[in-house]
């Protein structure tokens, strides 16, 4: 069976990425720092029929990332596709304007979007040049494309990591392997911001499967309402 990893894995877009691919034959390996919410995960997966285990990491951690994907394509016997979108502690991260920014605002972001994106990479590449077959996604928020002030210091890491992304698309081109950047211009399930346009998660995943599968000449995806 082909797998996916999820880094980032949650109970929303993470969850609805594992329910999409698992439909369609896919074991599903969950990474995320918090070990019972990935169980409930694994648990909720298991009873629609969905193979999937619980692999816990801290993206920041990139020792602890490299061995949770090992650990993961040992399990299932490889990693077929991987997603890349965990989301930060909610307030703890101070959002600062491009003006206020200070180095340290952006380094927190460089380390969590940028540097595990690049660890979780490396760790899954190899096998996949071997191969001669993958998928890479990377997720952030439009931001990365269009940037807003108050949120300036998070914005310059989504765009150094859609960048890179880009690049190694570019790079990745005739091998087999797909790298590819989805940019979301909407609230995920819950509207956080009057009159921004918000869409459930379960809308949002079948563009990664269609990245997967239909579009594996495209280097970016924005999803807009």
């Amino acid at each position: 069976m082909p797998t996916i990893a999820i880094v980032g894995a949650g109970p929303q877009l993470g969850l609805a990425i594992a329910r999409t691919f698992g439909s369609h034959g896919f074991d599903v390996a969950l990474i995320s720092r918090n070990r019972a919410k990935l169980d409930d995960l694994v648990g909720r997966l298991t009873a629609e029929g969905i193979t999937a285990a619980a692999f816990p990491a801290d993206v920041l951690d990139r020792d602890a990332l490299a061995q949770a994907l090992k650990a993961a394509a040992t399990q299932f016997g490889g990693i077929d596709v991987l997603e890349y979108s965990p989301v930060g502690t909610l307030g703890a991260t101070a959002l600062t304007t491009p003006s206020e920014t200070e180095p340290s605002h952006v380094q927190h972001e460089m380390e969590f979007q940028l540097y595990g994106a690049i660890a979780a990479t490396k760790a899954v590449l190899p096998a996949m040049r071997e191969a001669g077959a993958g998928t890479l996604l990377y997720t952030t928020g439009a931001g990365s494309i269009d940037p807003v002030p108050q949120v300036g210091n998070v914005n310059a890491a989504a765009a150094a990591l859609r960048n890179w992304v880009i690049n190694l698309h570019k790079e990745l081109t005739g091998t087999g392997i797909q790298a590819a950047h989805v940019g979301i211009d909407v609230s995920i399930g819950l509207s956080v911001i009057p009159g921004f346009p918000t869409a459930q998660p379960k809308e949002i995943a079948p563009v990664y499967w269609e990245l997967h599968t239909t579009h594996r000449d495209e280097a970016e995806h924005v999803f807009t309402l």
